[in-house]
């Protein structure tokens, strides 16, 4: 009897052992997810020293997100959450205030409060696939404020696109980066039956990542109504850790279609900045943003039919998460395009803004 309960246990052990091995065998391991949380608040008050009345309905302001006088504004409140697990992830970055409405200006109702939605599957380490919407690859500027030394916006970053919607790919080799993409028309979430863009960015890094080197390209037909084509440069250096310069030059080509469908001659708008940055404390930096605007062809979202010089001078102060940004700006056109006090016009106007930016 006893040997027979011996045995029985021992076939039972048996089987549990072998459940056992069977189980370590079949369990998939399970990755740990990563999730982070990041946002932004930005106030502004701007004085434009021109004072113009208010029956002119100007600010002398033609570039982004300060468009106001004499007046204390709460500009963007922002929350982006990231998730990924293994090769997989996804961003939403959400916006809310006039810089989110100015962004996302096409869009209504819910898509307004949307800045980035994009979701990416990295095969592998030096290949990238992006689908969604996502903050465009051109220009030198950004569109949260706390990424940017400079408050208020440069005109190429007012008249380039603010983003894409489509389907992109980045392919690392070294120390470059190669992006290709298609896309609906710029600054569009929706566009049915619409045409598609094409969407390129060469990168690299020299002088062991002390210059970077980005150069960008979109270009399609919008619509059927106008054939474009846009090349920017981006290039930044570091010449000592207290100071660097920043370059962005770029240009737009534009053929629109006469009422006879018959495309016209190629009409452009460019520009051309630079950017000196010096940081002499951790807490303190001047960035001096000089910018040449060109749009004789009136060809850019304003239509201008002239150009533009802007000279920006920015103080940043830190303060932990928070920066203070006191800014004065000087803007001349070739022609009179701002106004005085008095409701005459002038060529020139000078601002000065204050600015508060926490980021966590």
């Amino acid at each position: 009897m006893l040997r027979k309960l011996f045995a029985s246990a021992t076939l039972l052990a048996g089987f549990s052992t072998a459940y056992s091995q069977d189980s370590t065998t079949t369990t998939v391991e399970q990755k740990k997810p990563n999730f982070n949380i990041t946002g932004s608040i930005d106030v502004f008050y701007r004085y434009n020293l021109s004072n113009p009345p208010k029956e002119a309905e100007t600010f002398n302001n033609y570039t982004s997100f300060t468009n106001s006088q004499n007046s204390f504004t709460f500009n963007m409140a922002s929350i982006k959450l990231e998730h990924s697990v293994g090769k997989v992830g996804g961003v939403i970055d959400l916006g809310y205030g006039k810089r989110a409405d100015e962004f996302s200006y096409n869009d209504t109702k819910s898509s307004l409060i949307v800045k980035q939605a994009y979701l990416y599957y990295t095969p592998w380490k030096n290949v990238k696939f992006t689908a969604g919407s996502w903050a465009t690859h051109i220009g030198y500027e950004l569109v949260d404020a706390y990424l940017n030394r400079n408050y208020s916006m440069s005109y190429m970053f007012s008249y380039g696109p603010f983003f894409n919607t489509g389907l992109k790919g980045e392919f690392t080799v070294g120390k470059s980066t190669f992006m290709l993409g298609i896309s609906d028309p710029s600054d569009l979430k929706y566009a049915d039956f619409s045409r598609k863009f094409i969407i390129g960015q060469y990168s690299t890094s020299l002088a062991k990542d002390a210059i970077k080197l980005y150069l960008n390209y979109q270009g399609g037909n919008a619509n059927g109504t106008a054939k474009m084509n846009q090349i920017d440069v981006v290039a930044t250096g570091a010449l000592s850790p207290k100071f660097s310069i920043g370059y962005n030059g770029t240009v737009q080509m534009v053929k629109a279609k006469d009422d006879d469908g018959k495309y016209g001659d190629t009409k452009n708008w460019w520009g051309s900045a630079l950017y000196f940055n010096v940081d002499p404390k951790p807490w303190f930096g001047l960035t001096l943003r000089g910018e040449y605007f060109d749009d004789k062809d009136a060809v850019s979202g304003g239509a201008f039919g002239t150009n533009f010089f802007e000279t920006t001078l920015s103080a940043n102060f830190k303060i932990d998460g928070l920066t203070i940004i006191p800014e004065i700006r000087y803007d001349n056109s070739g022609k009179e395009m701002f106004t005085k006090h008095d409701g005459t016009t002038t060529k020139s106007t000078a601002s000065l803004l204050v600015a508060a930016i926490y980021h966590f």
